[in-house]
């Protein structure tokens, strides 16, 4: 399917060559596409491809070929159709809503888990795979979980914490990525020119897939009104930066800013998008169809 060909990761063509860098949404040539029953599209952030089987409130729900639904924003030049990049918008005559069947199609109720996959009932965790993705700390950990967790019992993937990105080299080494044992790293901080990125080049390889947020911090991936404030503090360079938003907001022990913060989160509308393409190409990544333990 469109947008899982080529997904090892170059990190300059992730950041810099993004096709939503720069200032495209100024552009009056992008053109505009009313959604028709099933159009398939791919969402340009996350390379997510699927057919429009629903809208919810300023979003369209896409399903892809293996029956996993992920909810987009309508933003302008949002989509690819036919590698084009466009504007969708609802179509004029009704449509179903969150959890109904495809366009124009009856409608059919539809739990959801916190990340907007179709939840599944009465289905046992699948044995764990050999591959594996790893985020960098035990604070990642607990938020990928509490959205993408459903989603990880079902696809049998463990997600691990490192002990920081600079023991990423090595542990790739001992881990021995190939055929049926895929690595997916999350990495925070994943800019052009910065330590990350140049941790990062060094382990991408054909088994081996990093992707990540420009955030400092897992912390700041989660929108700041949802935590109740109205932006995550600026943070000099060079000091840290849980300690300086801790001391900016008048909070004594970080342990309690981050239980607030995790608090906050309740599903993937809680979280900024850069964070939720990351992780669902984390996903696919190690669930190819075709890959041995699919």
């Amino acid at each position: 399917m469109a947008g899982r060909v080529d997904r090892v990761v170059v990190v300059e063509r992730m950041y810099g060559e993004d096709v939503l860098a720069g200032d495209w949404r100024r552009r009056a040539r992008v053109r505009t596409v009313e959604v028709e029953p099933e159009l398939v599209v791919e969402d340009v952030e996350s390379g997510f491809c699927g057919a429009v089987v629903g809208f919810e409130a300023g979003a369209a729900i896409l399903e892809d070929r293996h029956g996993r639904r992920r909810t987009f924003p309508l933003m302008p030049a949002g989509f690819l159709v036919d590698g084009e990049i466009v504007t969708l918008t609802r179509p004029g005559r009704p449509v179903p809503t969150a959890g109904a069947g495809p366009v124009g199609g009856p409608e059919r109720s539809a739990p959801r888990t916190a990340s907007g996959s179709r939840a599944v009932s009465g289905v046992r965790a699948r044995t764990a795979r050999a591959s594996r993705i790893w985020v960098e700390g035990i604070h990642d950990a607990a938020l990928v979980e509490r959205i993408w967790g459903d989603d990880l019992r079902i696809e049998g993937v463990v997600v691990e914490p490192l002990d920081g990105i600079d023991v990423l080299p090595e542990a790739v080494r001992s881990f021995g990525p190939g055929p049926g044992r895929r690595l997916g790293v999350l990495v925070d901080h994943l800019v052009p020119g910065a330590k990350e990125s140049r941790i990062a080049a060094t382990v991408s390889a054909e088994h081996v897939l990093v992707t990540g947020h420009p955030y400092v911090d897992i912390w700041q991936a989660v929108k700041p009104e949802r935590v109740g404030i109205r932006a995550w503090p600026r943070i000099p360079p060079g000091q840290p930066w849980k300690a300086g938003v801790c001391a900016a907001l008048g909070v004594a022990d970080p342990v309690d800013l981050w239980r607030r913060v995790l608090a906050s989160v309740a599903s993937y509308r809680d979280i900024e998008t850069p964070l939720i393409g990351a992780i669902e190409r984390l996903i696919d990544f190690v669930t190819e169809p075709g890959e041995p333990g699919s």
